[in-house]
C-alpha cells in the first residue's frame, strides 16, 4: 500500500469513529412513558406523615366536652402519637366568631348546622370535609333534690318556676331549640321574663344542679352525665329544628394532613361507639 492510500484509509477510519462517538454522545436519555401510572405512597411513607410532633386545633360545642376528651387520647394511642390535639370548648356561636376573627383553628364540630353554614359561605369551611355526624335531644332539668311540680315543658311558664337557666340565645344553640320549643308552645314570653343565661350548657347544668336556678334546658346527653340534675321532661316532637352535629375542616388549618386523619377516625366504628356511649345518636 502506498503511503498516499494509507493516509486516506487512515483519515477515514478516524472520520468514522467520530462520527460515532458523536451520535452515542448525543442520544437522548430514556423518559418514562407519559401513561405511566405514578406510584402510590407505601404504607411507610403514610405512616412518616406523623413522625414529627405537631398541634391540631379542634373548636367543639361544650356538649361533646367528655367524648372528644375521651376520643383525643384514643386517636393519640391508635394513630397519630406525635399529634398535640388542643381543644377550645364552647357555645357554637362564640366559636364560630373566634374562627372567624382569626383564633387557630383545624376542625370546627358545631351543635347547630347554622355556624357551620356560615362559615362555608363565608369561605373558612371546606365543604367537602363535612359530615353531620351526631343527633341530640333537648330535656327540662331540675335539681336532683327539687320537689318542685314540673312534668313538662308547658310547666316552666308557671308560678312553680321562678328563675329558668337557658343558654344564650344568640350563640348557644340549646338556648335557640328550647327557645323554638317555648315559642311553639306560646309560653317564650313567659319564660323569657323569669330566664338567665348561660355562655353555654355546661353552665345551664351547673346553675341547675347547685341549685342556682329551679330548672333548665340542656341537651339530653349532658343531663346524663350531671348526678346533680334529674330530668322532668323531654321536648316535645316536631317543635325544634333537628338538633344535627357538623363536623368539618377549616380552609385556614395549618395542619391539614392532621385534620383529614382526624376526621376519618371519628367515623371509624370505634369513635361512633364512644359517642353512643355518651347518648349522642349517629346521624346515618
Amino acid at each position: 500500500m502506498t503511503m498516499k492510500k494509507a493516509l486516506v484509509l487512515l483519515f477515514v477510519l478516524t472520520f468514522v469513529l467520530g462520527m460515532a462517538a458523536c451520535g452515542k454522545t448525543n442520544a437522548p436519555n430514556p423518559s418514562p412513558s407519559p401513561s405511566e401510572p405514578a406510584a402510590s405512597p407505601s404504607p411507610d411513607e403514610e405512616s412518616d406523615l406523623f413522625t414529627e410532633t405537631s398541634d391540631l386545633y379542634i373548636s367543639a360545642a361544650a356538649s361533646l366536652t367528655q367524648p372528644m376528651n375521651e376520643l383525643a387520647a384514643l386517636y393519640n394511642e391508635k394513630v397519630g402519637p406525635n399529634v398535640n390535639i388542643v381543644t377550645n370548648f364552647g357555645g357554637s356561636g362564640t366559636l364560630q366568631t373566634q374562627i372567624q376573627n382569626g383564633s387557630p383553628a383545624d376542625i370546627f364540630f358545631s351543635a347547630a348546622t347554622k355556624y357551620v353554614d356560615a362559615l362555608t359561605e363565608s369561605g373558612f369551611v371546606d365543604a367537602a370535609t363535612r359530615s353531620d355526624l351526631l343527633k341530640n335531644e333537648i330535656v327540662l332539668i331540675l335539681p336532683a333534690g327539687s320537689d318542685v311540680s314540673i312534668a313538662s315543658f308547658e310547666d316552666a311558664a308557671t308560678d312553680a318556676v321562678a328563675t329558668i337557666a337557658l343558654g344564650d340565645t344568640a350563640s348557644v344553640p340549646a338556648g335557640q331549640y328550647a327557645q323554638e320549643v317555648f315559642t311553639a308552645l306560646g309560653t317564650w314570653d313567659a319564660v323569657q321574663a323569669k330566664a338567665v343565661y348561660a355562655s353555654d350548657v355546661r353552665q345551664v347544668l351547673s346553675w341547675v344542679a347547685s341549685g342556682n336556678a329551679d330548672c333548665g334546658v340542656v341537651y339530653k346527653t349532658d343531663a346524663a352525665l350531671e348526678s346533680g340534675v334529674k330530668i322532668a321532661a323531654s321536648a316535645p316532637e316536631g317543635m325544634h329544628k333537628p338538633i344535627l352535629y357538623p363536623v368539618a375542616a377549616l380552609t385556614t388549618a395549618e395542619n391539614r394532613a392532621a385534620a383529614d386523619s382526624f376526621l376519618t377516625f371519628l367515623q371509624t366504628d370505634q369513635a361512633l361507639a364512644v359517642f353512643e356511649r355518651y347518648g349522642f345518636t349517629i346521624n346515618k
